[in-house]
């Protein structure tokens, strides 16, 4: 199975094909300047993730370890997912009543998220973990999986 790991916090040896620790790579901000549609299809005119968009897209699986930050994902995390959209196409089509891109690629990961934070109230959880599943859910990915770090299964932890 090839696998990617997105790393913002735990510190577990897994294999993997490709790993991106976004506290050490500084992600740039999305311009939204249409060029990953227009000018250059596919493509961002920041180079920084190139070799994350190749590993995700030929992965099987996707392992985020995100950090809680206010309540809510990163800011990190945030421009990660707002710098995913070259792999969709500009077009949109209606899916279950509502808009969406439509895949660029035949295929998406399947991803799975454990987070690491405290939330103020029970709601402000259930708003992070409805608000992954809809990120993926646009992103075409099967998004089961969106749990505590403490629940990360000890079997994966000892890769």
């Amino acid at each position: 199975m090839k696998q990617v790991v997105v790393r913002e916090c735990g510190d577990f040896d897994l294999p993997c094909g490709y790993e991106l620790d976004v506290n050490k790579t500084e992600l740039k901000d999305c311009l939204g300047c249409w060029s990953c549609w227009l000018k250059t299809p596919g493509r961002c005119v920041h180079s920084d993730l190139n070799e994350f968009y190749k590993a995700y897209l030929a992965a099987d699986k996707v392992v985020i370890f995100s950090k809680v930050s206010h309540g809510f994902v990163s800011g990190n995390l945030k421009t990660l997912f707002d710098r995913i959209i070259p792999l969709y196409l500009p077009y949109l089509t209606f899916k279950s009543g509502e808009s969406m891109h439509i895949p660029r690629y035949q295929s998406y990961p399947e991803v799975e998220v454990y987070y690491e934070g405290e939330f103020s109230t029970p709601e402000d959880q259930t708003l992070y973990v409805e608000y992954i599943h809809r990120v993926f859910y646009q992103f075409y990915s099967t998004c089961k999986v969106v749990k505590p770090l403490s629940e990360f299964p000890v079997e994966e932890r000892l890769g």
